[in-house]
């Protein structure tokens, strides 16, 4: 089975581009290290979109392991839309009027 395409909302880019400068302006191993977390959040949902569990307003969230974000995605018949790389702590479920 081919595995489904992921699309980001353009706000999920910037979030994580904002998440990165943050970390590469204190440490650039560690910002590196947060850009493969998030490269890795993408191969696992997009290997089982399923498998994580509901979040709020239909979404599902994928945690980090080792940074405090989360991946906010829906799952379509075509694709998975990434609404959010959200940070765990702050202003719960502010994505959810992203539209695609």
């Amino acid at each position: 089975m081919a595995r489904p395409s992921v699309e980001f909302h353009p706000e999920a880019i910037a979030e994580a581009r904002a998440a990165y400068q943050w970390y590469a302006e204190r440490d650039l191993s560690a910002a590196n290290a947060f850009i493969a977390e998030l490269d890795r959040a993408i191969s696992q949902v997009q290997s089982a979109p399923e498998r994580w569990p509901v979040h709020l307003h239909g979404t599902k969230r994928y945690l980090f392991r080792r940074f405090p974000y989360g991946v906010i995605y829906r799952v379509t018949e075509t694709a998975i839309q990434v609404l959010a790389v959200a940070h765990g702590r702050r202003r719960p479920g502010y994505w959810r009027t992203r539209q695609f």
